[in-house]
């Protein structure tokens, strides 16, 4: 009985430290006066363990006031989502668009022209999809990974994918390397200035396969390409396919079977700040970031929504997840969702896997 007391005891606290490092609460007395918001602005870094030099440090303090008085007077309103002070706090929208929002695909698409692919969509003739589908709960999507100051969201986007169809048809959830896409992938893609997921998915096929993050871990930067780690592949495609353009009943179709990439227009206040509930915010079509649908569902009041996987890290929005807003009236999906959808082909079997390059040395 003692044993069992502590061990609860243990779990309690345990949540509780895990929902104090999830968020930070703020009341109206911390607005009231600049010194409480001084106090407030302190709680905050120590909270994200951001360090700021004493010159930079009143600086940012302004910003921070500006945003938390954004996401105050914003959550004040009877919207279906709701807002936090996040780890972005005291970044001005411009600055978090520069670093997270920054994949340009827009410029990209622009440069490509028509898009490429197989040329078909094999879901055209799905029927009867099911009300609600979350890959999560069927083992098909890894833990939320950062991306970090670095407009590498394209390769993040394009992993998720792939690891999720690899699973899909193998059975085995293998955690691959977005960073070999940012070293290797040079011929179209910028690495950590942006790029797009069919290119990705292109250099995948083409190269014989994708490695895992234990070989080839994440730096958040541009690196020149490892050559022995690249050569080391753990999950292989075949192809990819394109969601026709602007159709959110063809979207559907593909999220009810695979994990989907897409781009989304993300670099307003409102998702630098999202927290939690169904986003329904204005934003537009200037595709910017690269994300994945693991899923859709309805809420309880009949919204209708996909479940986003980002990669900014477990700490923003519902760990790391956004649910956006399904079934809109324009065509092209809420944040242009809609706009630029694609998935991978897998028919062939993985190639024999190493276990680690440290077995190979």
């Amino acid at each position: 009985m003692a044993i069992g007391r502590i061990a609860l005891v243990a779990l309690t606290t345990l949540v509780l430290v895990l929902s104090l490092a999830e968020s930070l609460e703020f009341h109206e007395k911390d607005l009231a006066s600049e010194e409480s918001l001084w106090k407030l602005y302190e709680r905050w870094r120590s909270h994200h363990t951001v360090s700021r030099d004493l010159s930079e440090k009143h600086k940012r303090f302004n910003v921070f006031k500006e945003n938390v008085n954004y996401i105050h007077n914003f959550n004040k309103k009877d919207a279906p989502y709701k807002l936090k002070l996040n780890k972005f706090a005291d970044m001005t929208n411009h600055e978090f668009r520069s670093f997270y929002a920054s994949s340009r695909v827009n410029h990209h698409k622009m440069l490509r022209g028509s898009r490429r692919g197989t040329g078909g969509f094999m879901y055209e003739k799905e029927d009867n999809l099911p009300p609600s589908v979350d890959w999560r709960e069927k083992g098909a999507v890894t833990p939320v990974k950062n991306q970090g100051q670095c407009g590498s969201c394209w390769a993040f986007s394009t992993v998720v994918a792939v690891e999720g169809i690899n699973k899909i048809r193998t059975n085995e959830l293998v955690t691959l390397s977005e960073q070999e896409l940012v070293d290797c992938d040079k011929t179209e893609n910028q690495g950590c200035n942006g790029g797009l997921m069919d290119y990705a998915f292109e250099f995948i096929k083409n190269t014989g396969g994708l490695t895992s993050e234990e070989i080839y871990p994440y730096r958040a930067e541009d690196g020149s390409c490892e050559a022995s780690k690249k050569n080391s592949p753990m999950v292989t495609i075949d192809g990819h396919e394109n969601v026709p353009a602007n159709d959110e009943d063809a979207l559907m179709k593909a999220v009810a079977n695979q994990p989907v990439s897409v781009a989304i227009e993300a670099g307003g206040l409102d998702f630098q700040f999202y927290s939690e509930g169904v986003f329904t915010g204005s934003c537009g079509t200037e595709l910017d970031h690269g994300v994945a649908i693991v899923g859709y569902g309805t809420t309880v009041d009949g919204t209708k929504y996909w479940i986003v996987k980002n990669s900014w890290g477990p700490e923003w929005g519902e760990k790391g997840y956004i649910r956006m807003q399904r079934g809109v009236s324009a065509k092209e999906g809420i944040c242009g969702i809609a706009m630029e959808a694609s998935y991978p082909i897998k028919y062939s079997p993985n190639p024999a896997k190493t276990s680690s390059l440290k077995d190979e040395l």
